[in-house]
């Protein structure tokens, strides 16, 4: 199946690029406004549910997949466009169900303090401010890939993909690199 014939989004074919831009854009600002809200605008409770406990691990487990696809899906995209576009799929699939579990874990949890001391400090620091502020460039450039690749725009999709592939393999790593530290000092 070559790109051409691959299904297009009809309805996504309407909307002017701009239009699409300024949606992603909001959306993503409506995101991260509400994130901190979430993880800064409450204390940590008494009791965390046990169940809660292992969202990090689940967390980490669903950042890893992310990268998985996304990696599987770079290395198809020349090759078979339709085995691409369902392992972009998978990969947003991951990336959502983490997002969803993020926001409860922390909506239970608050922010993380990190215990350890000495050379790894400044490491995990640099790790999760980058991943972090990174993740926050992330969901509009993801919108906006999926976006283009869905309307039949593939040329736009070459172009914000070729940033939005690395940063958001990044910020999948990364993710999984804070829990392991995380875990390994905690």
């Amino acid at each position: 199946m070559t790109i051409r014939t691959l299904p297009r989004v009809a309805v996504l074919g309407a909307v002017r690029p701009k239009r699409a831009i300024i949606v992603a854009l909001i959306a993503s600002l409506l995101v991260l406004l509400g994130l901190l809200a979430i993880i800064y605008g409450h204390g940590r409770p008494a009791d965390l549910p046990s169940w809660a406990s292992r969202l990090p691990a689940l967390n980490a487990l669903l950042n890893g997949t992310s990268a998985a696809f996304l990696v599987r899906a770079y290395r198809l995209r020349h090759r078979d466009s339709a085995a691409h576009a369902r392992n972009m799929l998978r990969a947003l699939a991951a990336s959502g169900a983490f997002l969803v579990s993020y926001v409860v874990y922390h909506s239970l949890h608050g922010d993380t303090k990190f215990p350890g001391q000495g050379a790894v400090r400044p490491v995990y620091f640099f790790l999760l401010i980058s991943h972090v502020t990174l993740s926050a460039v992330t969901l509009p450039l993801v919108l906006l890939s999926f976006f283009f690749g869905l309307s039949g725009r593939f040329r736009q999709h070459g172009k914000v993909s070729r940033y939005t592939f690395p940063v958001w393999l990044y910020v999948s790593v990364t993710g999984v690199l804070v829990f392991a530290i995380l875990q390994a000092y905690s």
